[in-house]
């Protein structure tokens, strides 16, 4: 299993927690190899961590992912990784 860990830097709190619930996380939890995901906020930075069946699926969903408009966020990273543990 790996997972995609994407840090963010919130510019409209607001906008960007619509575009969160509304497009991001249906999209994503319906790709091909998703197994689960946590998207946290801490002040204006997001980090969310997404599980995926395989490597080549973690990196299908980056490649083919929607992507937040600028103005809402910025994409600081976005690293694939093996998970190491889970519970």
């Amino acid at each position: 299993m790996h997972a995609v860990v994407t840090k963010v830097t919130i510019h409209d709190d607001e906008a960007a927690t619509t575009f969160l619930t509304e497009q991001l996380v249906p999209g994503v939890s319906a790709a091909p190899g998703f197994v689960g995901g946590y998207w946290v906020r801490v002040g204006n930075a997001g980090t969310s961590i997404t599980a995926w069946e395989s490597e080549e699926a973690a990196r299908a969903a980056i490649d083919n992912g929607q992507l937040p408009p600028e103005n809402l966020v910025t994409i600081d990273s976005m690293e694939v990784g093996e998970v190491a543990a889970s519970a």
